[in-house]
């Protein structure tokens, strides 16, 4: 373990000129492809966006006002790539589209290195390889962008053909607002094991295996459904934005005593040396490649178990013990916000 600070790059580490006179091409328009290509237009870049034909990508993104063509002739017109399309299309989209027209010397970008870090991706060797990973969704990105702030990012470089890789990273960074925050640098191996680990042990799986097991817990012992919910999902919501705003700190400033003296002396008794070896293990199979390997597998097979066990977690008690309740919740419906601005 490491308690090393990691450096911030910040706007005055980037020259844009690095990706000018461009174009950029990116080649995905979902949420962050969508922010990344505004944002780097609104930054003075040349961007064109590679779209499947009669797609809602091809269509939003000319809404947008984009140049858009297919993702091969975007590739072939560009000089920097960003490949922003789901992971798992990442294998077929570089090999048939992407790197047959990349010229030696232009740069392949991604958002997340799963692709290239378990060999789904094998990158020519003349060209450069980078990763820009916001900390934040599309929205997000965009959104601090345009108030002139940024959300922090990670980069990192895979492969330097031409010497310039570190550079074209930070430029485009710079382009999308990471560097107005500021910029750490990572390596793709450590990007792409750590979020996969989150993801798996904390924010996703962790989190909703403690909520669910919570609450079967209090309705189990004979407490009510709809009270079970409250304690254990909806007020969830509270403890997670304190934390995001101001780490442990501000959720014990706005907690009870009795909330603070319970999560001190109870928290390590649900969490304990137990989960942190199950956590472990969790890290291994990341490390190792076997949660790749299977997922890998499971795509190709037509996901037939991903789909079971999905249905089966949307069908337990607190998913409709919660749509229930989320009806009365009116500031949850549809328009409500918009309403409240009014």
């Amino acid at each position: 373990m490491t308690d090393a600070t990691a450096q911030f790059y910040t706007d005055n580490d980037a020259d844009p000129s690095a990706i000018k006179p461009g174009p950029v091409a990116i080649i995905g328009y979902g949420s962050q492809g969508r922010s990344h290509a505004r944002n780097l237009r609104d930054s003075g870049h040349t961007v064109i966006v590679g779209a499947r034909k009669g797609g809602n990508a091809e269509a939003r993104a000319k809404a947008d006002g984009f140049p858009v063509t297919s993702p091969a002739e975007a590739a072939k017109a560009a000089s920097f790539i960003a490949m922003l399309t789901p992971d798992m299309s990442h294998a077929a989209v570089y090999r048939d589209q992407i790197a047959p027209n990349m010229e030696p010397g232009d740069t392949l970008m991604v958002a997340h290195g799963f692709s290239v870090h378990f060999g789904q991706v094998a990158p020519r060797e003349d060209i450069d390889v980078v990763l820009i990973a916001p900390k934040g969704p599309g929205d997000l990105v965009r959104r601090e962008f345009e108030r002139g702030a940024g959300v922090p990012s990670l980069f990192a470089v895979h492969q330097d053909a031409t010497g310039k890789a570190k550079a074209k990273a930070l430029a485009y960074c710079a382009g999308i607002g990471g560097t107005a925050a500021g910029a750490i640098e990572t390596t793709f191996a450590e990007e792409t094991e750590t979020d996969l680990f989150g993801e798996q042990a904390v924010l996703c799986g962790g989190a909703s295996e403690l909520v669910i097991a919570g609450y079967e817990t209090l309705v189990e012992a004979g407490y009510k459904p709809e009270v079970a919910y409250f304690e254990c999902l909806h007020e969830l919501k509270l403890i997670v934005d304190l934390m995001y705003e101001g780490g442990l700190a501000k959720m014990h400033e706005f907690v009870s005593e009795t909330a603070k003296y319970g999560d001190l002396v109870s928290g390590p008794r649900v969490i304990n040396d137990e989960t942190r070896a199950r956590m472990r293990e969790v890290l291994r199979d990341i490390q190792t490649g076997a949660f790749a390997r299977d997922w890998i597998v499971e795509n190709q097979a037509g996901k037939p178990r991903y789909n079971a066990l999905l249905r089966e977690d949307l069908e337990q008690p607190i998913e409709k013990t919660g749509q229930r309740l989320r009806e009365r919740m009116a500031w949850l419906q549809p328009g409500a916000n918009a309403q409240a601005a009014e």
